[in-house]
Formats: C-alpha cells, sequence, structure tokens
C-alpha cells in the first residue's frame, strides 16, 4: 500500500512537471513565432521616403550658406564632434537606459561618412530616421523633431554637408548597447507605434509665433530635453496640440532637472519677458539668470549664431505658451533681506550662505545683472527637483562662452569644503527666501547627487 501511494505521488508529480514543461515549451514557441513575424513584418511593410529623390534647388553658396545655418539651429555639431577632433568626424557615446550610443562621422568622405548618401538618401534619414541600409536610427538623433523641417531646408542641410564640409576619413565605432538590445529591427515597430508623422511640405512660416514654433518643435528640438518621456522612451507628446505636457520639463539630463519652458509663474516662462529670453540664447545671461550645464553648450554651439529674428520669433512661441501647472505669481518678498541686514535669527543655512554665497548674489539674493544671476524668484531655484542647484553647488558652474561675452565668470565648486548637510542648509535658506517658494531639500538627496557624481567621473576615468 505505501508503495502504492509512492508510485502515485511521484507520477502525479512527474504529471504536473511534464504539463508545465509542455506549457512553457507552448509559450516559447509562440514567442518565438511571434518574434519571427514581427521581424518579418519590417521587411516586408513599404519604407517611407524615397531614396531616388533629387534636390529640387540648386546646391549653390547661398543654399550651402543657409544650411550652415540650420546646422548650427539643430546643434548638430554638439553629437558629431568629439573634443579635439574634425567637426562632424563623429562623437562621444551618448548614455541611454538601453546602453551607449556613439554619433557616426556625417562628414562627406565616401568610405566612412555620408559622401555617397543621395538626396533621397539623406532625407529619409534626417526626416523619417532611417538609414540606407533601412535600418531605423536610434532617436537619440531626435529625427522625430527633424520631420517637421520643410523640404527647402532640408535641401539646404544636404547642400552645406556635401559642400560646406570638409571630409573626414573616421570610421564608424560600433555602439555599447548589449545583445538583444542592440538588435534594430525592433527600433522599427518603435518608429511605426510613437514616432511622428512628418508634417506636409510647405514654405518657412513668417508669422512670428509659427516660425518660432517651427524653429522649437523642428530643428531646434528642444522637446528632446524639455518633455517629459514615457517608459517606452518616446516624448509624450512632439508639440503643443495636444494638451500641456510639450515643453513642461520633468526629465534630468547629466544630472541636472530640466525645467519648464511654458508659462508657469515660479517654475517657468511666466514671469521672464521675451527680450530675456533672446538675451539668453543669444548670450547665454541675462539681467536675471543664467545658463549653465547642457544648456549651457547649446548657447555656445547653437543659438548665438541665430539671427535676432529668429531668436525673438521662438521667444515669441515660448511666451504663447500656456502653463501646465497653475501657480500663483510670485513677489519679492524683504524679510529675508531684512533679516540679513540687522543679523537677527540667522538659521544654519543663512549663515553658510553669508559665508560662501553673498558676495556674488547678494543679501537681497539678486545678483549682478549680466555677472552673477538672481536668486530670488529665479526659475531653477523654483523648481520642485533641485537636483540642478544641488549639482551646480557641488560641481560649480561658468557662463556660456560665445562672441558675445567679453568675459566668463565661473561659481566655485563646494563638494570638498561643504558636508551634504551644509548644502542642503544653503538651498533650503535660498528656496525660501525673498518670495522664494520651493520643496525642501533633504541631506540625502545631496549625498544620492554627490554619489552620481563620483560614479560618472570613475567611469569617465575607465572609459
Amino acid at each position: 500500500m505505501k508503495n502504492g501511494q509512492g508510485k502515485t505521488k511521484n507520477h502525479t508529480k512527474c504529471s504536473t512537471t511534464s504539463r508545465l514543461c509542455r506549457w512553457t515549451s507552448g509559450v516559447v514557441a509562440c514567442v518565438a513565432v511571434a518574434a519571427v513575424l514581427a521581424w518579418l513584418a519590417t521587411l516586408i511593410i513599404p519604407k517611407p521616403g524615397y531614396p531616388n529623390a533629387k534636390i529640387s534647388l540648386p546646391m549653390d553658396e547661398q543654399q550651402v550658406a543657409r544650411g550652415e545655418y540650420l546646422a548650427r539651429v539643430g546643434d548638430c555639431v554638439a553629437c558629431h564632434t568629439a573634443p579635439g577632433k574634425p567637426a562632424f568626424s563623429g562623437g562621444l557615446p551618448i548614455a541611454s537606459p538601453i546602453g551607449g550610443m556613439i554619433p557616426p562621422n556625417i562628414t562627406p568622405d565616401k568610405k566612412t561618412g555620408i559622401g555617397n548618401y543621395s538626396f533621397g538618401d539623406f532625407e529619409r534619414a534626417v526626416r523619417y530616421g532611417i538609414a540606407p541600409s533601412d535600418d531605423t536610427l536610434y532617436p537619440a538623433m531626435p529625427w522625430t523633431s527633424y520631420s517637421r523641417i520643410t523640404d527647402n531646408d532640408m535641401a539646404a542641410l544636404y547642400a552645406y554637408f556635401m559642400h560646406g564640409v570638409t571630409p573626414v576619413a573616421a570610421p564608424r565605432e560600433h555602439n555599447t548597447i548589449p545583445w538583444p538590445l542592440s538588435m534594430r529591427w525592433p527600433m522599427t515597430w518603435w518608429r511605426w507605434l510613437f514616432a511622428p508623422k512628418p508634417l506636409p511640405p510647405g514654405p518657412l512660416p513668417k508669422e512670428p509665433v509659427a516660425l518660432g514654433a517651427y524653429y522649437v518643435t523642428g530643428l531646434g528640438h528642444c522637446g528632446a530635453c524639455h518633455t517629459p518621456r514615457a517608459i517606452t522612451l518616446q516624448e509624450v507628446v512632439f508639440d503643443n496640440s495636444k494638451g500641456t505636457q510639450y515643453l513642461s520639463g520633468g526629465q534630468v539630463i547629466d544630472g541636472y532637472s530640466v525645467p519648464s519652458l511654458r508659462g508657469e509663474q515660479r517654475s517657468g516662462l511666466g514671469q521672464t519677458h521675451a527680450d530675456e529670453i533672446v538675451a539668453l540664447l543669444k548670450t547665454g545671461r541675462s539681467d536675471k539668470t543664467a545658463t549653465f550645464g547642457p544648456m549651457s553648450d547649446v548657447v555656445t554651439h547653437s543659438t548665438q549664431y541665430m539671427s535676432d529674428s529668429d531668436l525673438s520669433a521662438i521667444a515669441a512661441y515660448l511666451r504663447s505658451l500656456q502653463p501646465n501647472i497653475i501657480q500663483d505669481k510670485p513677489y519679492y518678498d524683504l524679510t529675508t533681506l531684512n533679516q540679513l541686514s540687522r543679523g537677527e535669527a540667522l538659521s544654519p543655512g543663512a549663515k553658510q550662505y553669508l559665508s560662501h554665497c553673498e558676495g556674488c548674489h547678494l543679501s537681497n539674493g539678486l545678483g549682478y545683472k549680466n555677472k552673477f544671476p538672481a536668486l530670488a524668484l529665479n526659475t531653477m531655484v523654483n523648481n520642485p527637483d533641485p537636483a540642478s542647484l544641488i549639482k551646480i553647488v557641488l560641481e560649480g558652474a561658468t557662463n556660456a562662452e560665445t562672441k558675445h561675452n567679453d568675459t566668463l565668470y565661473s561659481m566655485p565648486a563646494y563638494a570638498d569644503s561643504l558636508s551634504d548637510g551644509n548644502i542642503a542648509d544653503i538651498l533650503n535658506f535660498i528656496r525660501s527666501s525673498w518670495g522664494n517658494q520651493a520643496p525642501e531639500v533633504s541631506a540625502s538627496a545631496v549625498a544620492e547627487v554627490r554619489q552620481n557624481i563620483t560614479t560618472r567621473n570613475a567611469n569617465s576615468v575607465r572609459d
């Protein structure tokens, strides 16, 4: 009886295991078949764009000059040029959640660059994100924004890259994305599901707000940083036609919290005048504030070269955007200035501020015009995410270098001289003074940013 029961139990266990194995095998087989069918679909379904398309305008000096201007607007040099290397000969790895992507050589070298691209090849890559090999390009290149470029501007860009850029022999380095994430065919499905459809061809807009929208949503690809992304990594919206999430901030780029470019009163551009936006894009500084981090690079490589009329159009468009979050209008508060002036009830943060910050940003928090930015009512100070402020205090910052600035001004790094608690105290003092209203910063938040900087620097040394 016992032996019989034992055999029954073992038989039952084997039967259950067998059924589980068959079920698992069936699921694996179904997934494999689905993957093969998905891959075949990327080969069978026709791809947009026309590789045999011809350029419709003469590639003369005027076209080349316009293309050079547009390449500046698109900030192509920032990704496709490594420090100390020839322009557009290939860039440094771009970090992403799936691995490092290395921008290729886009000079007109015929062996290692894009010298053999037809206009159709070029247009299809820039507007649709499809390489001559029919692979879909990773959207680290913002072709999802470049899909809005007009036909004439596309022709001008092609004229510039073929006739205005010096060919450089620089073989492409391989991306560091591990398999299976490195497979390209799933990117075709990503393109089908998430990429916006190119806008119908049309002339360059003339009305300022429309022209500003053309540059911001298109070549300027401002949404690539300033618009939130979904879990599948696409921008949640690509323009202002579907609500107020476009350019509403929320991403963290290179450790910096990206602000809103919409009309929020405290953390956006609601209190920033058009001439201030123009000054920031042209020089990296204004009477009230200054750029830093990746945005300073944008000013240095791109926007400082734009015409005043185009910058004014961008400012007009940004000023037209309604806020994503309704906030009270900020007002300057004299309480902190009076307390500092009398030396009364000084908190630990106030004492640290007087020791390390007051010399440049002043006890009134207004700084020096066009030199050291105001902290009072500053949009970044009032950003709910303090990552940018923490990073600047730890690493320091330098104004954007442009042809319009005679002198560069820098803020020293305090990583070695201030503790996490000290920095939290200073930032909490700043974020609650002169009318600022922002959430409290914890010492643990400072420690996290400090650790991220240490890890990044260690990885840079190993690379």
